[in-house]
């Protein structure tokens, strides 16, 4: 058999994810849910017209120089798992694994959960345009996720060819949403409704809490703009295309953001804006007549996209994880045939899957608590490129971002997690303290490894049984490759 044929056959994952799947991936995951929800919350938060475009601004500025700096470890740090593979290179393994402690247990898993619910209610607005007890449709809105959950988990354990085309197709669709919203506003500036954008600065906040929880909503909306780096092993060229689909897709977001706003101010008043839970869906209502049905299929289409790059990427933090020992071994194993995680893929989607059990905690809250826990990492992410730059100066580096960018983003970091504290200190504290309760697991079963051997016989006895009816494996070396 020839080296090309081992390879082909050899149990691991595969560099499938091209250029277009991978502007898909940031586009698509960062397109969901967001742009037609956050606005209300923005807006509420900075006060004025004039300083809402500006925080949709400076998040969108904020996201591609962190973006700038995911590209430095991306390419010098050549592993899937984003900040867990860069805290393990930088900090050593206790970090790595309070960060995938936090995101494998909390963030991700009811983040997608947020997301699909969004899904489901968006799905049924045109069938309930008018209902006024939304209460009675909340099974059915949960029905619609866990439905949407298990397409995704199925997609993405089938194949990763299937994952990114469908990836690549609701992307489409979320920028057709988003370019009917942007004709709309054009067209209204031309028309001459402007009348929102007099006196744009009026009422502006001046409490720095208010302007973080501003700037935690606009970044909600904005997330996603790392999770290419989830999947860096899977890139067919990532030297070339981690940055091009960065680069092309983080401005080309901003843009769409920034014109969406205005686009939103040309039909609503800034009140209006406040009090609407979908604005999206309020400006159609008002504008697009009996054709009005399309906006919230749009949504339901743009979150089930977002939803499906953000299991894409949840898949690989567990399996990468796994493979580092933080996770059981059945979680670092392949698909024989199918070259998917896909025991991490399950994993993820079941502990989402739970999360929509309990009653949902309203949408600010929940942004609240996932910003501040993101920027903690974000800004630890950060950290990690300048010490990684003190401590292995020799570590090849493709691309070196210039030093006052990191240096930006570090200290909006710090004010995105400080500043909270001010109007919400007992909420920001919840979310460190859990960060922080991941050591004495670590410790146990980690460092210490305190686990009775019968539980370990048994632990093993099962792994062994579910590897067989998964039909997975651990994934070969590309020395055991070459030594068969």
């Amino acid at each position: 058999m020839t080296m090309a044929a081992k390879t082909e056959n050899a149990v691991g994952l595969r560099r499938q994810v091209g250029l277009l799947g991978g502007i898909s991936i940031i586009i698509g995951t960062m397109i969901g849910s967001g742009i037609f929800a956050s606005p209300r919350w923005v807006m509420v938060n900075a006060g004025s017209v004039g300083l809402t475009l500006i925080v949709w601004s400076v998040c969108g500025v904020l996201s591609l120089l962190g973006s700038l700096v995911y590209i430095e470890l991306g390419l010098a740090i050549k592993e899937s798992g984003g900040e867990y593979a860069y805290y393990k290179e930088a900090f050593g393994p206790v970090a790595s694994f309070l960060y995938s402690w936090t995101c494998i247990l909390a963030t991700r898993p009811a983040s997608l959960a947020i997301t699909l619910l969004t899904f489901g209610s968006y799905t049924l607005e045109p069938f309930y345009p008018h209902c006024s007890n939304r209460k009675d449709l909340v099974p059915v809105v949960k029905i619609l996720a866990a439905s949407a959950i298990a397409i995704i988990t199925f997609v993405n354990c089938f194949s990763v060819r299937w994952a990114t085309r469908m990836q690549i197709i609701f992307t489409g669709c979320k920028l057709l949403a988003i370019a009917m919203l942007v004709i709309t506003g054009l067209v209204r500036l031309g028309q001459g409704y402007t009348a929102s954008f007099d006196n744009s600065f009026a009422a502006t906040t001046t409490s720095i809490g208010m302007v973080g929880f501003a700037f935690y909503n606009g970044l909600w909306a904005y997330d996603g703009w790392n999770n290419l780096n989830y999947v860096t092993e899977e890139m067919k060229n990532p030297y070339r295309d981690l940055p091009r689909s960065i680069l092309i897709g983080i401005p080309l977001v901003t843009i769409c953001y920034v014109l969406v706003n205005i686009s939103y101010l040309t039909v609503l008043t800034p009140d209006e804006v406040k009090t609407s839970g979908a604005v999206a869906v309020t400006l159609a209502d008002r504008m697009y007549g009996v054709m009005a049905w399309t906006m919230p299929i749009f949504v339901a289409c743009s979150t089930f996209g977002a939803a499906n790059g953000s299991a894409f990427s949840g898949g690989r933090l567990v399996y990468v994880a796994a493979r580092e020992g933080h996770l059981p071994e059945f979680l670092a194993m392949v698909h024989t045939k199918r070259h998917t995680p896909l025991p991490a893929m399950l994993f993820n989607s079941i502990i989402a899957w739970i999360m929509l059990i309990p009653d949902s905690s309203s949408f600010e809250t929940l942004i609240n608590y996932f910003s501040f826990a993101a920027w903690v990492f974000y800004g630890s992410t950060i950290a990690a490129l300048l010490w990684l730059r003190y401590k292995k100066p020799g570590l090849e580096r493709p691309y070196k971002v210039p030093l006052v960018v990191p240096i930006v983003v570090l200290l909006a970091s710090l004010y995105l997690v400080v500043a909270p504290f001010y109007e919400a200190p007992l909420e920001s504290f919840y979310c460190l303290l859990f960060i922080l309760s991941g050591i004495p697991f670590y410790l146990a079963f980690v460092y210490f490894k305190c686990v009775p051997k019968w539980f370990l016989n048994g632990v093993a006895a099962v792994t062994y049984k579910l590897q067989l009816l998964c039909d997975v494996s651990l994934p070969e070396s590309e020395e055991e490759v070459i030594s068969t």
